[in-house]
């Protein structure tokens, strides 16, 4: 056991080193009003857009009320559009709007830059060890679930 103990000791530091260095943990991500999570949303809107707020939750495993009082302040902000879906009147699309795509574009070139400034020290064999790495991770812990 005391193997096993380790292991989720040196995660846990990992863990904790992560969200250290990318700041992950600040109540303001990329030095912007939003957090963490609230960038996320914003992200999966953008990727799937028009997007029901059920394929959000699906895609982030996030609370039915966590992301409903993100999306009322998106629309406080004027960064968000819904609009009732065509196939079914019961589902509300939502979408970006050029506000909220203009905030996302933003946020999205902050975030490379972050990480380009990470991995420039780096030479592309590291970078690409990296790489191979965070896939191996993921492949360990089962993928994109």
């Amino acid at each position: 056991m005391k193997e096993k103990q380790k292991t989720i000791q040196d995660i846990r530091a990992f863990n904790r080193y992560y969200t250290r260095l990318l700041g992950l943990l600040d109540d303001h991500l990329l030095d912007s009003t939003y957090s963490l999570s609230e960038v996320r949303v914003l992200y999966e809107i953008n990727a799937q857009q028009p997007v029901s707020a059920s394929e959000v939750i699906a895609a982030m495993g996030i609370d039915k009320g966590y992301l409903s009082r993100v999306l009322k302040q998106f629309e406080k902000d004027k960064l968000i559009a819904k609009q009732v879906s065509g196939e079914d009147a019961r589902v509300t699309l939502i979408s970006l709007t050029p506000k909220g795509a203009l905030l996302f574009n933003e946020l999205n070139a902050a975030s490379e830059e972050q990480i380009t400034t990470l991995i420039n020290k780096l030479s592309k064999e590291e970078r690409q060890q990296l790489v191979d790495h965070m896939q191996s991770i993921k492949n360990l812990l089962g993928g994109d679930r």
